[in-house]
C-alpha cells in the first residue's frame, strides 16, 4: 500500500515505521525535517509544518495515498490543514484515551463518540484531551466514518520515551528526592512502545473502522511502580506533600480499557508484568 505517515520519526513511531517497511508498504514520511531518523534511505520524505495550512498545501498538493497514519493530530485545525490537501482511502489517527472524561475500569470505545461531539475549529492549546476529541471530530468533516480509525492508547512507556515520565520516578527514588503523590493505589493501564507501533501497522491488514482501544494487560499503581524501582535500586522512595508532583498522578479511580475490538483483529497485547521491570532496569542506566 501507498502510506503517508505524518510524524512517526521518534518514540513508538520508530517501530511502527520499521514494521510498515518490513511489511512491504511504500512509505512516505511527512515531518518538519528537524529531527534525523533511520528511514531516509527507505522512505520518501516530505517537509512541512502540519500546523501551517499553507505549508501543508504546498507540500502535499492534492497527493493521493491508500492510507494516512496521522501521529501528530493535536487539534481540529491540524486535521483540517492535512485533509484539505490530501486524498486517502483510509485515515488512521493517533488519538488518546484522554478523550474519555470519566476514570473507571474497562472503558469501552463507545464512551466517547466523535460523531456526537460539537465541532470547534481550534488550534493547539493546553487542553490536550479536548484537542484530541476535536481532532477525531474534525476528520469526520472530510471522510466517511467507515474510512476513519481512531487509535486510543493510555500512557505509552518505552526506552525511547522523550517525555521523561518514568525516568522521573527512577531519578527521584535513586536520588532520595521527595515526590508528591495524591493516591498511590489507583491502578492505571499502559502500553509498551513497540506494541503501540506494531498495532498501528497491524491495522493496515484489517478492515476495522471507528475508535479502537489498545493497551497492555494489567493495571499498575504508582505504589507498585515505586516498589519495582526500590527493588532494583535498594533505595526507598520519599513521599512529601511538598515534593515534586509525580507525572502519573491525578487518577480518581482505577482506570482500564476494553480492548476486545483490537484483540478481535488477531493482535495480542502483552502483560505489563512482562516488560515493566526490564524497562526500569534500562531506565536505571540512563538516570541522572
Amino acid at each position: 500500500m501507498k502510506v503517508l505517515v505524518v510524524g512517526g520519526t521518534r518514540f513508538f513511531g520508530i517501530p511502527m515505521v520499521e514494521k510498515l517497511i518490513a511489511d512491504g508498504h511504500d512509505v512516505t514520511i511527512a515531518t518538519r525535517g528537524i529531527s534525523d531518523h533511520p528511514f531516509k534511505d527507505l522512505t520518501e520524505q516530505i517537509i512541512m509544518d502540519r500546523s501551517d495550512y499553507h505549508s501543508v498545501k504546498d507540500a502535499l498538493g492534492e497527493k493521493e495515498f491508500d492510507v494516512i497514519i496521522d501521529k501528530i493530530a493535536y487539534c481540529s485545525q491540524d486535521v483540517k490543514n492535512l485533509l484539505s490537501h490530501v486524498k486517502c482511502r483510509r485515515y488512521i489517527q493517533m488519538s488518546s484515551c484522554s478523550v474519555y472524561s470519566k476514570d473507571k475500569e474497562n472503558i469501552p470505545e463507545s464512551d466517547f463518540d466523535p460523531c456526537r461531539h460539537q465541532l470547534v475549529w481550534m488550534t493547539r492549546n493546553d487542553d490536550y484531551a479536548e484537542g484530541k476529541r476535536q481532532a477525531e471530530r474534525a476528520a469526520l468533516e472530510y471522510l466517511d466514518d467507515s474510512q476513519c480509525v481512531f487509535v486510543r492508547y493510555p500512557v505509552v512507556m518505552g526506552e525511547h520515551d522523550y517525555t521523561g515520565r518514568l525516568q522521573f520516578y527512577i531519578n527521584h527514588v535513586i536520588n532520595s528526592k521527595p515526590m508528591k503523590i495524591d493516591d498511590l493505589d489507583y491502578g492505571m493501564e499502559f502500553i509498551n512502545e513497540k506494541e503501540a507501533g506494531y498495532f498501528i501497522a497491524h491495522l493496515l491488514h484489517t478492515t476495522i473502522d471507528g475508535a479502537v482501544n489498545g493497551s497492555s494487560k494489567g493495571m499498575l499503581s504508582q505504589r507498585k511502580l515505586v516498589e519495582y524501582i526500590e527493588s532494583q535500586t535498594n533505595r526507598k522512595a520519599v513521599f512529601e506533600t511538598s515534593g515534586d508532583a509525580a507525572p502519573y498522578d491525578g487518577a480518581t479511580a482505577n482506570i482500564s480499557y476494553d480492548t476486545t475490538k483490537a484483540e478481535d483483529t488477531g493482535f495480542v497485547f502483552s502483560d505489563i508484568k512482562d516488560w515493566i521491570v526490564p524497562l526500569i532496569t534500562s531506565g536505571l542506566k540512563c538516570r541522572d
